[in-house]
């Protein structure tokens, strides 16, 4: 997709780094617990029954994830329309996603931790719902790969934590589970107390501007919620994956070594997401990039499934962190460019987010369908052609702005 940059309302260079700092803290409030947090927890509370808890749990986390973006995101287009920004509903949500951590602590029953997760997925994208419009409303579509580039930071820092939260093994649950929202909250600061410049639509584009067809957002839609099943998948089980192969290792050995690994690859993706977001910036194109990335990606999840040991899989989840982590934060300056109407961005990225939420709901399935707690390579194998399938899918694309 060709594009010249379009003016907008200059914004301060530092807003950039306030809004990446703005995406970690979202990060933050949700990848610790759902990595390592959670999988502990639920083991702790289910024993031997620890993967059909943990998918039921995932499963309904997700439907309620995905019906509170799509919600929140339309709440804040309306604040925007009354002239009150999208930031409310981030600084409402973060103390919402507080109080969510406190039930999750306390749970003891699978009831009670089900429960505890629903009302944290729907407090948490509260939180998320807004952030990605404000992207939209407020950083220019010239700047916007290098923004989306910035993103790929949340991950790294959000995994760091995770281990260092694990790294520990006195550390009692409920400190763990205090300490992240806490952290959450501080690196969300900076955006609340930067006044937004309206969120409205670029005011120099013409008001005649024809819209993008819906088709081309569908698309690349589709490829995100492919590349995204097996990112939540993995996300969720893989501290089990590495169970599997590794089924004489203790389970919070494995978990801070999962932690570690983690961060290395979280880490590595960072300077290129960064390079080839400003790449593409320059050329005016996103899609060579994201089908780089993507068969990335698809080398990674092969070379897991294939691993008879804990140094290959490892090798493969770096390749393939590094592949689907670059495509995903391209993807999201790629997705920005065809919102069909700037008066609906948190609507429309509400329901793109559902490439997000969707793969959270429907990983859980295929794992608990593919996959068991001693054998994970058919489930891997399955997420290598899918996540060819998305990345095919982004040569269909054909709008140009």
């Amino acid at each position: 997709m060709a594009f010249p940059a379009l003016p907008r309302p200059a914004r301060p260079a530092w807003f950039l780094l306030a809004f990446a700092l703005a995406n970690m803290g979202g990060v933050i409030a949700y990848l610790p617990l759902l990595t390592l947090l959670l999988p502990l927890k639920i083991h702790a509370i289910a024993g031997d029954a620890r993967i059909p808890l943990l998918s039921l749990t995932a499963i309904l986390g997700a439907v309620a994830a995905s019906a509170a973006n799509v919600l929140f995101g339309w709440l804040s287009d309306r604040s925007v329309a009354r002239g009150g920004g999208r930031r409310r509903w981030v600084a409402g949500g973060l103390v919402a996603t507080a109080a969510s951590y406190v039930l999750v602590a306390s749970a003891s029953t699978a009831v009670t931790i089900v429960a505890a997760v629903v009302l944290f997925q729907v407090a948490v994208n509260a939180v998320l719902a807004p952030l990605l419009p404000i992207m939209a409303d407020e950083v220019p579509d010239a700047r916007k790969g290098l923004a989306a580039g910035l993103i790929a930071l949340g991950n790294p820092v959000a995994a760091l934590l995770s281990a260092v939260l694990v790294a520990d093994e006195g550390l009692a649950d409920a400190t763990r589970l205090a300490v992240v929202p806490l952290l959450a909250a501080l690196a969300l600061l900076p955006l609340l107390l930067l006044r937004g410049d309206g969120g409205g639509a670029d005011e120099t584009a013409p008001a005649t501007a024809p819209l993008l067809p819906r088709r081309d957002l569908l698309i690349a839609a589709a490829a995100r919620l492919l590349m995204q099943l097996a990112t939540a998948a993995l996300s969720l089980y893989l501290l089990y994956v590495f169970e599997s192969i590794a089924p004489g290792e203790r389970q919070l050995v494995l978990a801070r070594q999962v932690g570690t690994l983690l961060t290395i690859c979280y880490v590595i993706p960072l300077p290129l997401a960064l390079l080839v977001g400003r790449w593409s910036d320059r050329v005016g194109r996103r899609q060579p990039f994201l089908v780089a990335a993507g068969l990335v990606a698809v080398a990674g999840l092969g070379t897991m499934a294939l691993a008879a040991g804990t140094t290959a899989a490892a090798i493969g989840f770096a390749t393939y962190s590094v592949g689907s982590a670059v495509f995903l934060a391209l993807h999201s300056a790629f997705a920005l460019q065809l919102l069909p109407d700037p008066r609906r961005r948190g609507r429309d990225l509400g329901l793109l987010n559902l490439t997000n939420t969707l793969p959270a709901l429907l990983g859980p399935l295929l794992t608990w369908t593919l996959a068991t707690p001693r054998d994970f390579a058919l489930l891997l194998t399955v997420l290598a052609v899918l996540t060819a399938l998305g990345t095919g899918a982004v040569t269909l694309v054909r709008a140009r702005r």
